[in-house]
């Protein structure tokens, strides 16, 4: 099957392309500020973290931000970062927000890559929840999230009201402690707020920077960055944590997630938070991720998670005081009704059917009609319907999941070629292993492709007969349709024969 493309390389930080340098190399038993320094934990764009112990045995972190060998521009910036973290750690006082011990400079010109370097030393973390969410079960929440979520919004609270934006909230900036406490790290992008924004490096996470972070302008001083980018990245997160690592915008690739982000600001696409968030948290998602900062900057996020997770308790008091009046009222509203009452505001209900949902007399199996609604569903593009695929994939393997066509490589539902399937696989709706020819597997990440081919395409400035460009993208690429400006006739029949199946789907 088909692309030539695939996901786009991004950084781990910073924009598009920005690679980090290599971790240091310190010798064994090698010691700063007193702290003899061990294993290594990990390694940002900028620097490399070290695990560390004090002079009397106390665990710790070391963080070091080298200048020897980054560019002059680089240089500059790393000495920013570090200024503001050594700045904010002098100021910082929460019991969720990671403390700074002390902030040296190495000054060894026998290590010529470490002289120079900027070292922060911290206390020590027992994982990140980059780390928990990794191991996490897509559409299940990950264990202790809502207490992990209450205290990353006292951590930032408290930041944002001492006048401070951090910048780069993401998943490997949460650290939790031996005890399961939820710290706030990395404080390299933090500013001081000047009335109602600060200035940063142009930097950020593209998982969770806001959508107009793209179209900003970087000034002598940085870009302007609010609390509103925090909130926004607080409503990615608690997505996250409370679905299993379920990005609240659908791609393949961190770019091409923050497209669906930026095209859901414009009013392009709606939001569409996974079916697994739970709906007492569906209000603090649609409020951290308003479209406008202006909205964002209205959040009271405090009050916001002390609503959600009161909730529960809510419930479970009112069930204690009902006792078994309640169990006799309900009984007598059976008999009187006929049924049960409706659910009350914000219980949770069954999704509106999409558009261009499957008609219930097709003749797609019914075995596949949830993963196909499923996979359209994680797609903020209004093409990308549960009839589309459908017909792609009637078109493609008339629904036999043991197609093949070896000529060319492709198998299964979706004709995956297998190299082309692993690129798209993490759509997968299940942990582990993904096989081209399990239907789930492939039908999730042939929607999460489809997904990005139409991101693309309009990219590209084709926004006509999308689901005829689209299709043709599938059985070629993104790129070839782009240079065509219309459907290749190579593949005309074959697109044909899709818009025949989605008119009698309905779509």
């Amino acid at each position: 099957m088909r692309p030539a493309g695939g996901p786009d390389p991004c950084s781990p930080e910073g924009r598009p392309g920005e690679a980090g340098p290599p971790p240091f190399e310190v010798p064994d038993g090698y010691r700063v500020a007193g702290y003899r320094l061990g294993a290594f934990l990990g390694a940002g764009a900028w620097g490399s973290v070290h695990a560390a112990e004090g002079p009397d045995g106390t665990p710790a972190a070391v963080k070091l931000l080298g200048a020897a060998r980054f560019s002059p521009g680089q240089r500059r910036t790393v000495a920013q970062m570090a200024r503001s973290e050594q700045r904010f750690s002098r100021l910082a006082d929460h019991p969720h927000l990671i403390r700074t011990l002390t902030v040296v400079t190495v000054e060894d010109p026998d290590h010529p890559a470490l002289d120079g370097a900027v070292a922060l030393v911290m206390e020590r973390a027992d994982r990140s929840l980059h780390d928990v969410l990794a191991d996490a079960r897509p559409g299940t929440a990950v264990p202790g999230a809502e207490r992990i979520l209450t205290e990353v919004c006292a951590g930032l609270t408290h930041m944002h009201r001492a006048g401070w934006v951090h910048g780069d909230l993401k998943p490997a900036n949460i650290l939790l402690m031996s005890d399961g406490t939820a710290k706030i790290a990395d404080f390299g992008l933090t500013a001081e707020l000047e009335g109602t924004h600060a200035y940063a490096p142009p930097l950020g996470s593209p998982d969770h920077v806001p959508p107009e972070w793209w179209s900003q302008r970087t000034g002598a001083r940085g870009v302007a960055v609010r609390p509103s980018a925090d909130v926004w990245a607080f409503g990615v997160l608690t997505h996250q944590l409370l679905t299993g690592g379920l990005h609240p915008f659908v791609g393949a690739t961190a770019r091409a997630r923050s497209l669906a982000a930026q095209a859901y600001a414009r009013g392009a696409a709606p939001l569409r938070p996974d079916e697994a968030l739970p709906g007492r948290w569906r209000p603090v998602v649609g409020a951290c991720l308003a479209a406008g900062r202006e909205e964002r900057a209205r959040v009271d996020l405090t009050a916001l998670v002390a609503r959600a997770t009161a909730a529960p308790a809510r419930r479970r008091r009112t069930a204690v005081r009902a006792g078994a009046g309640l169990l006799g009222c309900a009984l007598a509203v059976l008999a009187l009704t006929g049924g049960p009452e409706p659910a009350a505001p914000g219980a949770h209900r069954a999704p509106p059917p999409l558009p261009g949902a499957i008609p219930a007399g097709s003749d797609v199996p019914v075995a596949y009609r949830g993963m196909i609604d499923v996979a359209a569903r994680r797609c903020p593009e209004p093409e990308v319907t549960p009839a589309l695929l459908a017909a792609m994939l009637k078109a493609e393997s008339g629904f036999d999941p043991n197609a093949a066509r070896p000529e060319t490589g492709e198998y299964g539902i979706a004709m995956w070629t297998p190299a082309v399937f692993g690129a798209w696989a993490k759509a997968a709706a299940h942990p582990g292993p993904t096989s081209y020819l399990d239907p789930g597997d492939a039908i999730a990440a042939m929607g999460n492709y489809v997904c990005w081919l139409d991101q693309q395409l309009k990219r590209a400035g084709l926004t006509r007969d999308l689901p005829a460009l689209v299709t043709a993208a599938y059985r070629t690429s993104d790129k070839t349709v782009e240079a065509a400006g219309r459907v290749p006739e190579r593949v005309r029949p074959h697109v044909d024969k899709v818009l025949r199946y989605l008119s009698d789907y309905g779509g």
